[in-house]
């Protein structure tokens, strides 16, 4: 029995100032699918036009299996049956990857500080590390995330300026809490922008039926406005009421 692969011809830019990530991930994919791949490196700018200009195509890698244009990247994914990525679809994964890492590190805190996993201190380090993020993912492009946020929020609409000290005071909450200081000034914060912002998103999405993306984790995300932003509201205002309380 012939064990020999399959061939596939890759064409990808490698120059001395760039090389092609998706070259790089084409290659490694066909390698996967089981190809051998013959790797064909274009190595100049001229070398790259006049391969765009014989084969008529705008982009690079081109991946040629059996005589036969793939394409891109994008393409060769396809080819293969695997789902291709849009970039204008709804997803829920910045926020489940920054609510898992925030609940790992207030359990290596936990563990640190105490020899515990289960600690009540773990759940409002979690609660507080989740706001610290959230903030900086907002901080992170701050004209983007109140573009994003002025489409709903109650009190930055009537007053722009609070769109954009809100990252900060999410933060300062934040950072206040995870060091157990200055609760008198922490926890009002987070009861404040929590309040209004659980009724801006209640109301924008509930009421109002708006289908809009939520500035949570910054206004460049295809995260929905919903569920998320409304837990994120309500988990500040329940840390900011447990805070006093205790």
């Amino acid at each position: 029995m012939s064990t020999t692969k399959p061939i596939a011809h890759l064409y990808r830019m490698k120059m001395p100032s760039h090389i092609c990530p998706f070259g790089l991930k084409s290659r490694a994919l066909l390698r996967r699918e089981g190809y051998e791949v013959d790797d064909h490196l274009l190595t100049s700018r001229e070398e790259t036009d006049a391969f765009k200009q014989e084969h008529d195509v705008k982009t690079t890698p081109q991946t040629f299996i059996d005589g036969k244009r793939i394409g891109g990247y994008d393409d060769l994914q396809a080819h293969f049956g695997r789902k291709t990525k849009d970039k204008d679809e709804k997803t829920y994964t910045p926020v489940i990857a920054i609510f898992a890492s925030a609940a790992l590190m207030a359990l290596a805190t936990s563990w640190a500080a105490y020899g515990s996993l289960l600690t009540v201190r773990a759940a409002e380090w979690f609660i507080a590390i989740s706001m610290c993020v959230l903030a900086i993912q907002k901080l992170r492009d701050l004209e983007s995330f109140t573009n994003s946020f002025l489409g709903y929020d109650l009190l930055a609409r009537k007053w722009v300026r609070y769109a954009y000290i809100y990252p900060f005071a999410e933060l300062l909450a934040g950072v206040l809490m995870i060091a157990g200081a200055l609760i008198y000034l922490a926890a009002p914060v987070a009861l404040v922008i929590g309040g209004i912002g659980a009724v801006s998103v209640y109301r924008a999405v509930y009421i109002e039926k708006r289908d809009l993306k939520c500035a949570c984790v910054g206004g460049d995300s295809n995260v929905p406005l919903g569920f998320v932003s409304l837990t994120e509201n309500i988990m500040m205002v329940a840390m900011a009421i447990w805070m006093l309380v205790k």
